[in-house]
């Protein structure tokens, strides 16, 4: 074998690994969109108990076909908030028991159904290129990322088949079983593994070189070191993201790290002082010269497809107990630290983490929206009540909370434009739009209350007087907005239409509250009971809590 043979062999392999990892992208981000709306409501279940975050995580991962994807969403969620340490720790193992699956994916590859799996990329593109329904179209591009994934398996594997005997199969092999330490095997799953983000692709290149009669660092458990290597590889990935975020969500990713750490550990003393491991209990489960899907042979893949599932089994089962332990450490490992200023007062941090599934960012947001509604409101009521007590100061408080207010609306629209470029489901899409109005509506319901203040400073500096009956009506129009804003809130954030005939109603009652207002101060204008110079403000004052009303309605009937 000569130079350039060695090239093309490379270049293949890389090749394949890139159609391998595209299919597996393809895969990620369809089956996401399939899963819309489920993820968030997996996510909402994850504090019943320990158990049921594994069992989210595993289907986070099968879902996303990726525990790269479940744990750097895991650390966008306890970034956010959304999630604590304890649920992230369960979640984070069954992550680790779901990226089981592709090795089994992976596995069968070499078996006689590989011809069926690579016509998938043909009839996923019919499916796509002809289907009209968003849904049909996601479900093509499944269809023709498992198609993908086989291609590029079988690149791989085609550049690594030589005759065996061969001076090339044998100097392939002498290659590969050059490598004989457990600590340099375990070391090059790591190294590999963090250099091309992907555990599963590892895998892949270790079953496709089991599959084709390849030994690996002298055979018996050399193969399993690399394996157990991947595993805290592929921890990189959410370190990475970790970078920048809150102090715990790096304790999310240190406990990632940890939980294949100490599993790594305990299974390389087992394998070092257990030699024949391999030979014994993975090869009496599945037989060398085992028979699959009409393919012999395939037992070595199945082997090591069958490790990675009892590594990330047993070491769930061993760590589950654990898991305030976990905290405990990762508590340690990454203190606390001062918060520093800056970002809002009223979002949580919007964390591009969540990015990984649309729709669970989008909802993410569609909450934060709502706290910033109240914020609002809240904005509205220290406004009206200076006005009620004649307090100049709080003009103040108005415009810090208008600023916080203005500062959170930068990062919402900045936000809602990231997710805007992602692939969204319709129904997704609608929202994209509906927060934008129901944004602006928000920052409207701030500047009304600006304009209040500057109707208190009117009264005060003007020496204004207003009748007990005309505090009364105001106070009473005032009483139907917040009971207004209490409904339109509760039918936003659920998304519930059943009470939109009860907001209109109290919106035609403050429309005809802000009538009579108006008319009873006319008439006293022209019985002399008011005075001239407070039209000004009397007008206005009541224009501008009607308007307020007008947009708390509009974010209300947002949700049709």
């Amino acid at each position: 074998m000569d130079a350039w043979d060695i090239v093309k062999i490379v270049m293949q392999i890389f090749g394949g690994m890139g159609t391998f990892l595209i299919g597996m992208k393809m895969l990620s981000d369809n089956m996401t969109r399939l899963a819309h709306g489920r993820l968030q409501k997996m996510l909402n279940k994850t504090a019943k108990s320990r158990f049921a975050g594994v069992g989210i995580g595993t289907a986070m991962t099968i879902l996303g076909q990726s525990s790269a994807f479940a744990t750097v969403m895991v650390v966008g969620l306890v970034n956010a908030g959304i999630m604590t340490l304890f649920q992230a720790t369960a979640v984070i193992m069954g992550a680790n028991i779901g990226t089981t699956l592709n090795a089994w994916v992976i596995a069968l590859a070499g078996s006689d159904i590989t011809a069926f799996f690579l016509a998938l990329a043909a009839v996923g593109v019919f499916i796509t290129m002809f289907s009209k329904s968003e849904r049909m179209k996601s479900l093509g591009n499944v269809v023709a990322a498992f198609g993908l994934i086989f291609v590029g398996l079988k690149f791989m594997s085609s550049a690594l088949t030589f005759e065996r005997g061969s001076d090339a199969f044998n100097t392939v092999s002498q290659i590969l079983s050059a490598i004989k330490d457990p600590m340099l095997l375990l070391l090059l799953g790591i190294l590999i593994t963090a250099l091309v983000q992907s555990s599963t692709a590892v895998n892949a290149i270790i079953i496709t070189m089991a599959s084709l009669g390849m030994v690996i660092g002298g055979g018996g458990n050399a193969p399993l070191y690399i394996i157990i290597g991947s595993n805290i590889g592929t921890c990189v990935t959410a370190l990475i993201s970790s970078l920048g975020a809150n102090p715990n969500a790096k304790r999310a990713a240190v406990i990632h790290f940890l939980f294949n750490l100490f599993g790594a550990v305990i299974f390389m003393i087992v394998l070092v002082c257990w030699t024949g491991f391999a030979d014994t209990v993975l090869a009496g489960i599945f037989p060398t010269d085992i028979t699959v899907f009409g393919k012999e042979g395939l037992g070595a893949t199945m082997q090591i497809a069958t490790f990675h599932t009892l590594f990330n089994v047993i070491n769930t089962l061993l760590f589950l107990p654990f898991i305030k332990g976990f905290v405990w450490l990762a508590e340690h490992i990454v203190p606390d630290r001062k918060k520093k200023a800056g970002g809002s007062a009223i979002f949580d941090p919007l964390d591009d983490r969540l990015m990984r599934s649309p729709s669970v960012a989008l909802d993410f947001l569609y909450q934060q929206t709502g706290k910033m509604f109240s914020y609002a409101m809240d904005t509205m009521d220290t406004s009206f009540g200076g006005f009620l007590k004649k307090d100049t100061d709080v003009a103040e408080t108005v415009a810090t909370h208008n600023a916080d207010l203005a500062e959170a609306n930068r990062l919402a629209v900045s936000y809602l434009v990231k997710i805007s470029t992602a692939s969204l489901v319709t129904e997704d899409e609608r929202t994209v739009s509906t927060l934008h109005y129901v944004l602006n509506d928000i920052m409207r319901i701030g500047e009304l209350a600006d304009n209040v203040t500057k109707y208190t400073r009117h009264y005060v500096s003007d020496e204004l007087i207003f009748s007990d009956e005309f505090l009364q009506m105001i106070g009473a129009m005032y009483e139907k907005i917040k009971r207004l804003y209490g409904l339109a809130l509760a039918t936003f954030l659920s998304k519930d239409p059943a009470k939109l005939a009860e907001v209109d109603a109290l919106e035609d009652e403050i429309d005809k509250d802000r009538r009579a207002c108006v008319d009873r101060h006319i008439k006293r204008l022209n019985e002399g009971k008011c005075q001239p110079q407070n039209s000004g403000v009397f007008i206005n004052l009541v224009g501008n809590l009607e308007r307020a009303a007008d947009h708390i309605t509009y974010i209300a009937h947002s949700i049709e």
